[in-house]
């Protein structure tokens, strides 16, 4: 279930609360108990990345190569490694 953030435009008490998606909005403050509530647009939940972590071989299927087969950072570049297909960019 989301969490929403809430903000009374009557006597300015904001708070967050459980909600399912299909529910409805609150109206009624908890604090001053007027009819002024408003929902608050948030950011949402960010990423949670679980796990020993992500790298750049972690979905590539063996025997596969890369876009450069192989290439360095330097391919293209006159700090090319010897034997670099890639053309030099001039």
């Amino acid at each position: 279930m989301p969490t929403y953030d809430y903000l009374c435009s009557a006597c300015g008490h904001r708070f967050e609360e459980m909600q399912a998606m299909s529910a409805d909005p609150l109206k009624k403050c908890p604090s001053c108990k007027k009819q002024k509530l408003e929902r608050l647009i948030g950011a949402g939940a960010g990423v949670i990345f679980k796990g020993s972590g992500f790298y750049q071989t972690d979905y590539k299927n063996a025997g596969s190569s890369s876009s450069g087969g192989g290439c360095q950072p330097t391919c293209g570049t006159s700090d090319a490694p010897a034997g670099c297909k890639m053309g030099k960019k001039g």
